[in-house]
C-alpha cells in the first residue's frame, strides 16, 4: 500500500491516533531500530490501523513506516512514487534516523546490494517475516532489562554460520 489517498493531514493531527501509533513502537536508542510490535505485512513491514472505515476492507489499515515518515517530515513529505527506504533492512523499524526517501528502485539496488552480506538482515534464514516475529516475540517474553539481550539473541538465530559482514551504510 502506497497510502495515495489516506486522509493523512487529519490522521497526524489526530493525538489518538497518535498515541495508538506510539504505544505499538518499542522506542530504543537513537541509532537502534525501535521495533514495531504490532501487525506485520507478508513483506515485515509494520501495518497500522489508523481509521476504522465503513465495509468490508481493511480501509484505513496504513504501512506504520509511512505513518511515522510523514509525522517526523509532515503529511505532504511524499511524493507520488516516492518509497520510504530502510537503511537498516528491518522492515517493521520505525525509527526515522533509519529512513531514506527515494524510488522503488532506489530500494530494489539497496536490497540488491547486502542481501548476500553474512549476517545481515537480509540474509536471515527465516525470511524477513520470520525475522520480525521472532524479534517481536523475544520483545513480548522479555523482562524490561533484558530487552536488548533479547534482540540480539532472536536477531543471531536467523544466522546459524555466526558470520557477519557490516553492511554498506
Amino acid at each position: 500500500m502506497t497510502g495515495e489517498g489516506v486522509p493523512w493531514a487529519a490522521l497526524l493531527a489526530d493525538g489518538e491516533t497518535v498515541a495508538r501509533y506510539r504505544a505499538r513502537v518499542l522506542r530504543r536508542g537513537p541509532d537502534e531500530c525501535w521495533w514495531w510490535t504490532g501487525g506485520l505485512t507478508d513483506t515485515a513491514h509494520g501495518t497500522f490501523r489508523a481509521v476504522s472505515l465503513p465495509g468490508l476492507t481493511r480501509r484505513g489499515t496504513v504501512p506504520a513506516h509511512l505513518f511515522s515518515y510523514r509525522l517526523a517530515n509532515g503529511s505532504g513529505s511524499l511524493a507520488t512514487g516516492v518509497v520510504v527506504r530502510h537503511t537498516c533492512d528491518e522492515p517493521p523499524c520505525q525509527n526515522p534516523a533509519h529512513w531514506l526517501a527515494g524510488t522503488r528502485g532506489d530500494n530494489n539496488r539497496d536490497a540488491a546490494s547486502r542481501r548476500r552480506l553474512a549476517g545481515h538482515a537480509l540474509a536471515d534464514v527465516r525470511g524477513a517475516v520470520g525475522r520480525a516475529r521472532a524479534v517481536q516475540a523475544a520483545i513480548a517474553a522479555a523482562r524490561p532489562e533484558e530487552l536488548d539481550a533479547a534482540i540480539a539473541a532472536a536477531l543471531r538465530a536467523g544466522n546459524p554460520s555466526g558470520a557477519h559482514q557490516d553492511s554498506l551504510f
